[in-house]
């Protein structure tokens, strides 16, 4: 198949966390023989944001890791024909503007060949409902939701069967253990700080934990305010500033463990919904601890996969623990490691995708309205 992704940006991971599933689906699907494009607007925000912070060389781990995929920038205006000429399959993932999302819908309705379908992995439906509910879907075949809580509502809104929780998931050609164990120490976040969403939590569950623990901390990311790098200086964390995704799997391997702190939609309103970070910190063989989360769509088995922390004081429980006990390392990350290889890589959601668009292929439902 010809398979087109139009994205916010496949090239940079900069405050852009669909970059990361993305960029392992794709590879898998050119890896099966597809022909794969995706396309990202001349301009992008997380591009421009990296290249003012890094530059050129921001995007070096990028097309060293993924030789086999290419982003390719369009101009505004570009005739959405000519973006999609000869496609089977078009994605558009809802970080995209109303008007390219309106407009391959219009293209889909007037008898366009290629199966559509509208890609959502935020918290929007329910933070935005209305700036959601404001793209035009109605020429899409269905929607691809990354959490049951986060389908149903497409349910609500009239798509019925046509919506399909595909959950994120890790792409192990890049994320695993490291071939060889070296020296590992402290304990290790890599997140951004984003927009209030989970300052108190991080406090509670991360930064005085991890003091209490006695274990030195190292913070990834971007968009630290001037108080956040104050609260980070106050417990003696370590900032390090941006890291290129791709750098993940080598910063994973340095140290103990880690952790996961959800956004407080993902951990209130929209339960079942783990960051990335979870599939990709186990697939790379780190324990994990995290912090209060519903793991509502059984995903994964709590306490085996990793440890769960109902407050402060556990948190800083289970860091001793994992701190002074070699064995409980080992066997959380085992466990952790073969549950992604049996239900949550990049190749088990390609096989999902393509049974998705045979379905489709094979039952052309009656369009509803959406």
């Amino acid at each position: 198949m010809r398979i087109v992704y139009f994205t916010h940006s496949l090239a940079s991971c900069w405050n852009h966390g669909n970059a990361h599933f993305l960029r392992g689906v794709l590879s898998e699907l050119v890896a099966r023989g597809h022909d794969v494009v995706a396309y990202e607007p001349e301009g992008a925000w997380s591009l421009a944001n990296l290249l003012a912070d890094h530059g050129e060389e921001g995007l070096t781990a990028w097309r060293e890791r993924y030789p086999e995929l290419t982003a390719t920038t369009y101009a505004p205006g570009t005739p959405v024909e000519q973006l999609t000429d000869s496609a089977d399959l078009v994605i558009v993932h809802e970080w995209n503007d109303h008007e390219l999302v309106a407009a391959i819908g219009t293209l889909r309705k007037r008898g366009a060949r290629f199966t559509l379908l509208f890609h959502d992995t935020h918290h929007r439906a329910v933070s935005e409902p209305e700036a959601m509910k404001a793209y035009d879907l109605s020429g899409y075949d269905g929607v691809l939701a990354f959490g049951e809580t986060l389908s149903e509502i497409y349910r609500t809104w009239g798509w019925g069967k046509r919506v399909w929780t595909w959950h994120e998931a890790a792409d192990l050609r890049r994320f695993h253990p490291p071939v060889e164990e070296g020296e590992r120490e402290g304990l290790v976040w890599i997140g951004n700080w984003g927009d209030g969403e989970r300052t108190e939590e991080l406090e509670r569950f991360l930064f005085a934990p991890a003091q209490g623990a006695k274990l030195p901390l190292d913070i990834y990311g971007v968009r630290y305010p001037a108080q956040a790098l104050a609260t980070l200086d106050r417990y003696g964390v370590r900032y390090h500033g941006w890291a290129p995704n791709a750098a993940a799997p080598d910063i994973f391997a340095r140290h103990l463990a880690t952790v996961h702190v959800p956004r407080r939609y993902y951990a209130t309103i929209l339960p079942g919904i783990p960051t990335i970070r979870v599939f990709e910190a186990l697939a790379c063989g780190i324990p994990l601890v995290s912090a209060p989360w519903d793991d509502a769509e059984g995903l994964f088995t709590p306490w085996r996969d990793y440890l769960v922390a109902r407050d402060g004081p556990e948190m800083t429980r289970h860091l001793t623990a994992l701190r002074d006990d070699a064995g409980l390392r080992q066997s959380l990350a085992a466990h952790g490691l073969a549950t992604i290889k049996a239900r949550h890589t990049c190749a088990h959601r390609v096989d999902q995708l393509l049974a998705i668009v045979a379905s489709l292929r094979d039952d052309t439902p009656t369009k509803e309205a959406a």
